[in-house]
């Protein structure tokens, strides 16, 4: 009886050793087949590649024809993820650079921060019309200087956003306190003298002045102005020379923002260098 369960022991014991040797031996065998047809795959989509044109492959006319084969759903997949990075890519480089535009015509602004809803930046723009002649008295008109016309607000570097841009004047759109900028960029001719010292005659006084009109108040109102004596240049290049001031006020509606210098003549007309705008900041 002892001999008979020894043997039935060795006999089970037997089976489960034939049993595991069989397990391992089919793992084995199912994992090198596996590995070879993952090799096959990759040595398949490598060559699919490199004898593909991923972009003539997807315009030409027999695509349809082309849906079944393996290499032109690889290379569709491969085309559609390049598409899609490229896209993202190109909107957060779009995103960045017109944060970057708005936040360097607005001096006040960091990046991130949300536009002001009223504000202006308007640039110069070269006029065919002859400027008046200077008149360093208020006369009439009621304000220093000669009233600069030439201002684009839609090209550029410039835009409107809630303000309007009338005979080179902002239209003030609502009350509120405003940050208001201006610069403007001189071009003073050479004299062509190359000898001699500078004279008090040789000086230029350069000004530049910003007003606001009000419909309540028959003459403008001066908001603030910038100056410097600049002498004129000797030899044959010409002296340049650029006035910038900014600061608030409270600003009505119907109020009309304008600027005016002292040499309109020797003004330069260049959007980047000549410029003025406001925005609300409360």
């Amino acid at each position: 009886m002892a001999v008979s369960v020894r043997c039935l022991g060795l006999g089970t014991l037997a089976a489960v050793l034939l049993q595991t040797v069989a397990i391992v031996v089919s793992f084995l065998y199912f994992n090198k087949v596996l590995n070879t047809m993952q090799e096959s795959f990759s040595r398949s989509s490598v060559s699919c590649l490199m004898n593909t044109n991923l972009h003539s492959g997807f315009t030409d006319a027999s695509t349809e024809d082309k849906k079944s084969d393996p290499c032109w759903q690889v290379t569709q997949q491969l085309r559609y993820h390049i598409e899609k990075m490229m896209t993202d890519g190109l909107q957060k480089e779009i995103t960045a650079a017109m944060r970057k535009k708005l936040t360097g015509v607005l001096p006040i602004l960091k990046p991130g921060v949300i536009l002001p809803k009223v504000a202006a930046h308007v640039t110069g723009v070269v006029s065919s019309k002859k400027p008046p002649a200077p008149d360093g008295s208020w006369g009439s008109r009621g304000y220093l200087g000669e009233h600069i016309r030439s201002w684009d607000g839609q090209r550029g570097l410039s835009f409107l956003q809630n303000m309007e841009l009338k005979g080179g004047e902002l239209l003030v759109p609502r009350a509120g306190l405003y940050y208001i900028y201006a610069q403007t960029y001189f071009r003073l001719p050479s004299t062509g003298d190359t000898e001699g010292e500078s004279k008090e005659e040789d000086e230029a006084q350069l000004i530049q002045y910003i007003y606001k009109k009000m419909s309540s108040y028959t003459r403008p109102i001066l908001l603030m102005k910038s100056s410097r004596s600049a002498c004129w240049p000797r030899g044959q290049e010409p002296g340049l020379f650029s006035l910038h001031q900014a600061g608030t006020a409270y600003l009505q509606p119907a109020d009309r923002l304008f600027i005016t210098v002292s040499n309109a003549s020797a003004m330069e007309m260049d959007g980047r260098a000549s410029y003025f705008g406001a925005f609300l900041v409360g």
